[in-house]
């Protein structure tokens, strides 16, 4: 697919700005628009990069419909807007919550109907639900939690979650947002023929996110380190054993450049996309990574109380899109931690918002 306009909706996040740095440096002659409402923290840092890789930025929200209207003509949309956080539906704006996440993402697929325009949407791996993740047959080892091989529910192995996960059950609010929006995609693509491709990710980690203690816990864990801040192992017995699969950006961009040379191709059902088990990391892993890339050790306190909508274990099994494509992730957890630590080290203005 040959694309000559190309909006990216969280344009000034973390995974847009990555995006719109990426089509820019590996599409010739594309011309690429970021919009966004700069309501995360630190956003407003990706800015710069934006100009300097000559990408338009617009301050609008996917809200608002007719801030979507500023971009003009579009050929494709990325959809990278979202409050990330499963806390802030509970603890935080849920109404904010609800229109960014699932109201936004209708807003964007109308109007690529009405460009005539493929789509991109970045779902997650939240909209499986809690309840049979919570429950499932677990092995304790001496720094993490596995999954058996011997479960119960249909699509769930040692190998993680896949795409056959039974769907129903409470998954919080900010998955339930994020569900509804890919249900609504799916009728917007049959009804229109709208190519719109949906990937449902992992933990997405990397340079340039502005993370905290309930999302982009790689960065948060990462500053903390450097900074010489306590952390906490909070849930699950205090333990530090849970464990999420965690994916580079790079790779996911390399994925998101895989897809847009033929969107259709992709536009049937729905992908998981994560480091799966061999990318995968506890957070007494994940401590010793940062004690290791760091120097610092910082102290560690204990909480056994498990949050809202929490899970002990998350790991994306990614052989659907494996075995249908040449895509796989292929940064190590390492990698990831050691990318953020240059990054941090190289923008002292970055640093400012974890010290």
């Amino acid at each position: 697919m040959h694309l000559k306009r190309v909006l990216i909706t969280g344009g000034a996040g973390f995974v847009g700005s990555n995006i719109a740095v990426a089509l820019k440096t590996h599409v010739s002659g594309i011309e690429v628009v970021a919009l966004d409402n700069l309501y995360r923290k630190g956003s407003s840092l990706n800015l710069p990069r934006l100009e300097k890789n000559d990408i338009k930025f617009i301050r609008g929200d996917v809200r608002n419909p007719q801030d979507l209207l500023q971009a003009g003509k579009i050929d494709f949309l990325i959809e990278c807007s979202a409050e990330p956080s499963v806390l802030a539906g509970k603890d935080g704006d849920t109404d904010y919550l609800v229109q960014t996440n699932l109201y936004g993402a209708i807003n964007c697929a109308e109007y690529c109907r009405r460009n005539n325009a493929g789509m991109i949407f970045l779902s997650t791996s939240r909209v499986y639900p809690i309840d049979p993740l919570t429950n499932c047959r677990l092995i304790e080892k001496a720094d993490r939690l596995e999954l058996s091989d011997n479960q119960e529910v249909a699509g769930l192995s040692s190998k993680g979650v896949s795409e056959e996960f039974p769907m129903a059950g409470a998954r919080s609010i900010y998955g339930a947002t994020k569900y509804s929006a890919e249900i609504m995609l799916e009728e917007y693509r049959q009804a229109f023929s709208i190519p719109i491709v949906i990937d449902r990710c992992g933990v997405i980690a990397g340079p340039w996110q502005f993370g905290k203690v309930d999302q982009g816990i790689a960065v948060f864990w990462l500053a903390s380190h450097m900074f010489q801040k306590p952390l906490k192992y909070i849930g699950f017995g205090g333990t530090g054993k849970q464990v999420r699969d965690m994916m580079h950006i790079d790779d996911l961009v390399r994925l998101v450049l895989l897809q847009l040379e033929d969107p259709a191709k992709f536009a049937k059902g729905v992908w998981n996309a994560g480091g799966g088990r061999n990318i995968s990391v506890s957070l007494i892993e994940l401590t010793e990574i940062c004690r290791r890339i760091t120097g610092n050790d910082v102290q560690i306190g204990s909480d056994p109380q498990t949050r809202y909508a929490d899970i002990p274990v998350y790991i994306s099994d990614t052989d659907k899109i494996n075995s249908f494509c040449s895509w796989k992730a292929e940064k190590s957890v390492e990698k990831i931690i050691y990318d953020i630590h240059e990054w941090l080290n190289d923008n002292p203005e970055a640093c400012q918002l974890f010290k």
